[in-house]
Parts: structure tokens; C-alpha cells; sequence
């Protein structure tokens, strides 16, 4: 990760600090991190080998995981597959490597988010910021949905259901196995529903940045979403791709 003189970002102001575990082999790079990211009002603990992450994942329950994809002991993919049954906060995965299929692997086995390395110590901070503002705000949306009829907090589609204060989804009144980017996702697409989203609309959306035109993660998480809604991956009929404008959801199917 490259270094910065320059003054540090103020200190977000909040009633207390996010907390945040970083796994890094390169303990150099990792205290570095830390540092950085304490000045800027986060609360940080690292965990430099893979084998003891998802222990640490599970038992500390940061309010966001930075995750290597090369660790000691075991990968950053296989921790990211073990600890999404039980771990819904964000994980932003780094790789070193700029190959699409790590990036891709990365968000199939559950990931928010991923950047490549060398990450920029205010650029790896805007998105830690980004993560943690849209968990922050989802957990707030339903008390201030709850006063405006115009924001509804259930949506029903024939037999497939999206409950945005329960953040879950069910099809055919079972539950549907949702990671929370994904959900994020579902509930833009369906609250939306009848439509076209641009991927540049969806991509701001979500994570507050701009779409750079490159970056596959909004088409991985329609292909994983669209099996679990009941959708035809082949030929879907509910969350369509509509050619050089984007992602419709259908309201009727």
C-alpha cells in the first residue's frame, strides 16, 4: 500500500467508532494501515494469518472486515466463503493481482467490495467510509419509511417477497439466502421495478462512487441473485438485461 504525507482526512464524528479487523499477511503494510485508519476515528485490530481469521471474524464480529485474497493458512476466498453464514457485515476483499476471475471469485464467495493493490490510503478509506454509511443507513431506513407512505418496506411480487426492514427476501414463503450486498441490490432493482437502471445509476447507488465502466460486480450479483429469486439465468424473465442501458426488474412475470 503506498504512504501519504499529506494531512489526514478529519475524523468522522459519531457516537462511537466502527470497528474494523484487517487480514494481512505483511505486517509492515497492515500496521501502516492501521495507523492511518485510526487517525481517521476507525478502531482497528489485525490478524496477519488466514487460518486464524475466521475465528477471529466470528468471535469479534468487526463492523467491517479488509481482506486479503493471499494469506497464510488458508486464502481470503475460502475465509470469505466460511464466515457469510454467520457474518453479515461488510468484507472488502484486496488482491494483488489484477486478473477479472479473482475479482469475480472474490464477490461470488461473498465479498462487498474489492480494490487492488497498491490500494491508496484515502481511496481504501472512502470506500471503508462508503461500506459503513450504507449499512448505517439501511438500519435507519424503516423508522423513517415507516412515516412516509411513499416508501414502502415490503414489496410482493406474485410469490416472491422483499422486506426491506427485515433486510430478507422469500420465495414461495421460503427464506432466500441473501448476502447483504446482495440484498442491496435486489431491493434497488425491485424498488425500481418496471425501470431500466443504468449500471452507472446502480453502482452510485450502492456505493457511492462513480462507475469507472469496467467493474464486473454489478453483473455477478444479478447472475447469483437471479437462481435464488427463481429466475432463469439462461433467459430471465424477472431482472432483465436490457442491451447497452442496463438492468430492468419486472413487476409482473
Amino acid at each position: 500500500m503506498e504512504t501519504t504525507n499529506k494531512e489526514t482526512d478529519a475524523v468522522e464524528q459519531s457516537s462511537e467508532a466502527s470497528r474494523v479487523l484487517i487480514v494481512e499477511d505483511d505486517e509492515r503494510l497492515a500496521e501502516l494501515t492501521r495507523d492511518f485508519l485510526e487517525k481517521n476515528g476507525l478502531v482497528v485490530s489485525l490478524e496477519t494469518n488466514g487460518s486464524h481469521a475466521v475465528d477471529r471474524i466470528r468471535n469479534e464480529l468487526p463492523d467491517l472486515v479488509v481482506l486479503d485474497l493471499m494469506l497464510p493458512g488458508e486464502d481470503g476466498l475460502a475465509i470469505c466463503r466460511r464466515v457469510r453464514p454467520y457474518y453479515n457485515g461488510p468484507i472488502l476483499m484486496l488482491t494483488a493481482r489484477t486478473d477479472d476471475l479473482d475479482q469475480v471469485l472474490g464477490l461470488e464467495m461473498g465479498a462487498d467490495d474489492y480494490m487492488s493493490k497498491p490500494v491508496r490510503p484515502r481511496v481504501l478509506l472512502a470506500r471503508i467510509r462508503a461500506l459503513l454509511r450504507r449499512i448505517s443507513e439501511t438500519s435507519t431506513e424503516p423508522a423513517a419509511a415507516a412515516q412516509s407512505s411513499e416508501e414502502p418496506v415490503r414489496l410482493v411480487f406474485n410469490n416472491l417477497v422483499v422486506d426491506r426492514s427485515m433486510r430478507e427476501a422469500w420465495l414461495d414463503d421460503d427464506s432466500i439466502d441473501l448476502t447483504s450486498a446482495e440484498f442491496d441490490l435486489l431491493w434497488l432493482l425491485a424498488s425500481n421495478a418496471g425501470r431500466v437502471l443504468s449500471r452507472e445509476e446502480i453502482f452510485t447507488s450502492l456505493r457511492g462512487i462513480e462507475y469507472d465502466g469496467q467493474d464486473r460486480s454489478i453483473d455477478v450479483r444479478v447472475s447469483r441473485i437471479r437462481p435464488k429469486i427463481g429466475d432463469d439465468p439462461v433467459h430471465p424473465r424477472r431482472i432483465k438485461t436490457v442491451r447497452s442501458k442496463g438492468y430492468l426488474f419486472v413487476k409482473d412475470v
